[in-house]
Order: structure tokens, then C-alpha cells, then sequence
């Protein structure tokens, strides 16, 4: 019954630190990752890492991205996919270049060197998307353009992944062509599912005589999906996403929106952004404060101007271009999935192990101040449709 505790544990801290960090003009999100880190091992240790955590943690990154599909404007993620093709390379190029660079520098071997590089590519938006979602700009041209960005970064990131283990010698001979024939299977299937099965669906599951049918469909279609994409090679937030914007083109968007939202920030949400400052002890961090600082600096630096070249290139002004940088920033959950590989794998020492959590941490914690700071009185930003997903102070 201890898992009791830590839930109550959980949303007191997430609830008063993400208060605390809006009355002081910073998105909540930060206040709620910082959470984490306090209640976690490194500060009171009153919360330690465990299956029932990891559990809700993935619940919660779920119904987020499943959220953040329901409100985006499809039409305009159509739009945006050269930008988002061309934030996303740029989002992998330079941090491969600049984590390769980085570890000649402290020595590691060339396959540690390119294995670190490729780390850096990874990139998760889930709380870029609940830090826009909290200014209301999730539904711009930068946010849609962040959201696409994801999408084909994860695709890329996993397939480099991939032919990287196998031409390494640390995994098992791999068919380039079936690997990227299950990330097309997916995407093809996912549109299809999206543009015939799902409201054929929800309308088939809508009038049973049972209590919240239509979100139970809903979340069966989310789940389901999320699955899917897990089983192709594809990260299950992608999935999710993908079932959010399935779900958004049917009548019962709102409806599902107006209910599953209460469910998911009372409770699911707040446990994943725990979870990630969870993952943080500073046991043996003191011997490699140089390697995390040039590490970090490196991986915030080179997301931001890989990206932000990206947009620049396909018409955004500088500004936004740096918005959409900013956003690409957070590894989140990748990156830390593709550590624990490279551990396993023999392509990330041991002791660096720590120090990389701890970089993919400062990048999550950096995203949202820097997002506040570039999205705030920038004219330059327009909503393409008026949304009414709360202003910065709707702390969800």
C-alpha cells in the first residue's frame, strides 16, 4: 500500500511547486519537474523509482501526447511538414556532430563517440507540448511545426539506433529494409485506422447503454495505437498522438477533450513528471561535473540552432525559428530508453551512465523557461484557430 502514499505524495508536490513556479512567471511544468527531483533520491528521498511509478508514468506521457493530438489542427500540420522535415535533420545533425566532438574530447572510443552523438539526436516533446499547451500556443504554426518535428526525428533517431547496434557488433544482424518497412506499416496503417476505422468506431461504440462509453472508446483507440507503433519500432507517444488526431476529426472531439482531461492532469500526468526527476541521484556526479557541463551546454546548443536553422530556413523569422529550436530541445523518456540500450549494449560506460540521465534531465528542465521566455510578446507568432485550452496560469 505504499504505492498510496507516494500518489499523495506525488500531487501534493506537483499541485503547490507548480503553483509556486506560476505565480513566479514560469510555466508550471517546471514546478512539477522539479517536484521530482525533490521528493526523489537525490534531495528527500521520501519517493524511490519502482513498477508502479514507471506504470502510471507511461499512462500519463500517453494521455498527454493522446491531448495534445485532440487539439492540433491537422490541416496545419499538413502545411508544416517541410519545416518539420527540415527541423528535424537539422535537430540531428548538429547534436551528432557536436556529441561526437565532445566525446573525442574526453577520450572516448570512436564507437562511444558516435553512440553519444546519436543520444543527443533523440528528442521527446511531451513537455514542450504541456508547456505550449499552458501558454496557449500549441496550436500555432511553431507548435504544429515542433509537434511534425517530433514525428520524424523519432522515426530517424530509431532507425540510426538500429543500423548503428547492428554495423557496431553489439546487437543481433538486422534487416534494414524490414525495420524501415515496420515504421512505413505503421504510419500507413495509423491513417488509415485514423481515416476509417476510428469514427466508425467510437459511432459503433458511442450509444452502449454503459457508463462513459464514448471515452472508453476513446482510450481504447489511444491504447491500442500506442501499442501498435511500440510493436513496429515506433515510440508509443507517437501513437498516441496519431490517435489523438484520429479521435479530433470525429463529433465526439470535444466531448472526449471535456472528460478525459480531468482524468488525465488530476492524476496520470502528474506522475510522469515525477518520474522523470526521479531518475536523478547524484551518487559519483561530482567526479564528472566537467564531462555533464560540456555535455549539457553542447546538447541545449546544438538542438537549439540545429532546429532553429531548420525553421529559419523554410521562412520562419529568427525569433520563431529559436522558439521552434527551444522546443526540440527536451530528450525526455528517448533519450533515456537509448541510454539504458547503450549500457546494455557496452556502448556507454557505466560511469557515464549517471551523468547522461542527468544531461537528459537539465535538457527537460531547461525547455519551458526557455519556451516561456521566446514565445512571450512575440508578435510574430499567430494562431491559426482560437482555442480554449487555458491561458499560462490554467494550471492543469
Amino acid at each position: 500500500m505504499e504505492i498510496l502514499l507516494y500518489l499523495a505524495i506525488i500531487l501534493l508536490a506537483t499541485k503547490l511547486l507548480g503553483d509556486l513556479f506560476v505565480r513566479l512567471g514560469q510555466p508550471a511544468v517546471l514546478g512539477k519537474l522539479l517536484a521530482g527531483i525533490l521528493v526523489g533520491p537525490a534531495v528527500l528521498g521520501w519517493i524511490h523509482p519502482n513498477e508502479f511509478i514507471s506504470i502510471f508514468s507511461e499512462i500519463g506521457v500517453l494521455l498527454l501526447m493522446f491531448m495534445a493530438g485532440l487539439e492540433t489542427d491537422l490541416e496545419q500540420l499538413r502545411k508544416n511538414w517541410k519545416s518539420a522535415f527540415a527541423v528535424a535533420v537539422g535537430g540531428i545533425i548538429l547534436p551528432f556532430i557536436g556529441g561526437y566532438g565532445a566525446a573525442s574530447v574526453f577520450g572516448l572510443s570512436n564507437n562511444q563517440g558516435l553512440f553519444l552523438g546519436l543520444l543527443l539526436c533523440a528528442t521527446s516533446v511531451s513537455i514542450s507540448v504541456q508547456t505550449l499547451k499552458e501558454m496557449d500556443r500549441l496550436n500555432t504554426k511553431e507548435g504544429t511545426t515542433i509537434l511534425g518535428a517530433a514525428v520524424v526525428d523519432d522515426v530517424i533517431v530509431v532507425v540510426l539506433l538500429a543500423v548503428m547496434m547492428s554495423l557496431l557488433g553489439t546487437g543481433h544482424d538486422i534487416s534494414l529494409s524490414l525495420l524501415i518497412g515496420k515504421k512505413l506499416l505503421f504510419f500507413v496503417v495509423a491513417i488509415v485506422v485514423g481515416w476509417l476505422a476510428v469514427p466508425w468506431f467510437l459511432k459503433f461504440f458511442a450509444p452502449l447503454r454503459v457508463t462513459e462509453a464514448v471515452i472508453s472508446g476513446a482510450l481504447i483507440v489511444c491504447f491500442a495505437l500506442s501499442y501498435f507503433a511500440d510493436l513496429m519500432g515506433v515510440a508509443a507517444i507517437i501513437g498516441a498522438f496519431a490517435a489523438g488526431i484520429a479521435v479530433s476529426r470525429t463529433p465526439f472531439k470535444h466531448d472526449v477533450e471535456d472528460r478525459l482531461e480531468p482524468v488525465a492532469y488530476s492524476f496520470f500526468v502528474p506522475v510522469f513528471f515525477v518520474s522523470i526527476g526521479l531518475n536523478i541521484t547524484f551518487e559519483g556526479a561530482a567526479n564528472q561535473l566537467l564531462f555533464m557541463g560540456v555535455i549539457t551546454i553542447v546538447a541545449i546548443l546544438t538542438k537549439l540552432l540545429g532546429g532553429g536553422l531548420g525553421a529559419k530556413l523554410t521562412g520562419f523569422n529568427g525569433r520563431s525559428s529559436l522558439a521552434i529550436g527551444s522546443g526540440m530541445i527536451s530528450r525526455g523518456e528517448v533519450a533515456l530508453i537509448i541510454a539504458a540500450t547503450g549500457l546494455e549494449s557496452g556502448l556507454l560506460q557505466q560511469k557515464y551512465f549517471t551523468s547522461v540521465v542527468i544531461v537528459v534531465i537539465l535538457t527537460t528542465l531547461v525547455t519551458p523557461p526557455l519556451l516561456k521566455m521566446l514565445f512571450s510578446g512575440d508578435s510574430g507568432t499567430h494562431r491559426y484557430t482560437q482555442s480554449n485550452m487555458g491561458s499560462s496560469y490554467d494550471d492543469k
